[in-house]
């Protein structure tokens, strides 16, 4: 029978997963902008045509968000008993999302190691990749992922 979850003992250096899938419409860039970052390139269609966009784009913050909301999908699809993270690591927005992009993201973990004050806690850290409907790269960052250790009592 299969694990219910997936912990830290199942998680393995350079495994590789492809998921997720976000469609980006006009009317949540403009929503998450004049929530977030109201920025004319953000807001407005004439006022982003004169700038090196050339066209409304998405907020970068915006476009993190499109993507914890693929991550958490996945998580939850693959039932990873995550605990949340101590935050990410050289994140970097390399070009524009627009309007009509799709987005899907691509995940290699990098390494893992047990919590040396926590041993019921694992830290792994996974390079994140989010690419368009053109499979060109829009944002990369490092990932830090907590996850529960299934058997705390293990050595170390």
């Amino acid at each position: 029978m299969a694990e219910a979850f997936i912990y830290f003992e199942d998680i393995e250096v350079g495994s590789t997963q492809k998921f997720g899938h976000y469609d980006v419409t006009r009317e949540d860039v403009v929503d998450f902008a004049q929530k977030f970052d109201p920025q004319a390139f953000h807001l407005d269609d004439e006022a982003a045509a004169k700038t090196h966009f050339g066209r409304l784009s998405a907020s970068g913050w915006h476009t993190c968000a499109m993507t914890m909301n693929m991550l958490v999908a996945n998580m939850a699809e693959t039932r990873q008993a995550g605990l949340g993270s101590p935050g990410i690591d050289e994140l970097r927005w390399l070009m524009p999302v627009f309007p009509g992009d799709s987005l899907r993201v691509e995940s290699e973990i990098l390494e893992k190691r047990r919590s040396q004050s926590r041993p019921d806690m694992g830290i792994f850290k996974s390079r994140v990749i989010v690419y368009n409907q053109d499979n060109r790269p829009v944002l990369s960052m490092i990932s830090n992922g907590l996850i529960v250790v299934r058997d705390p009592s293990a050595p170390i």
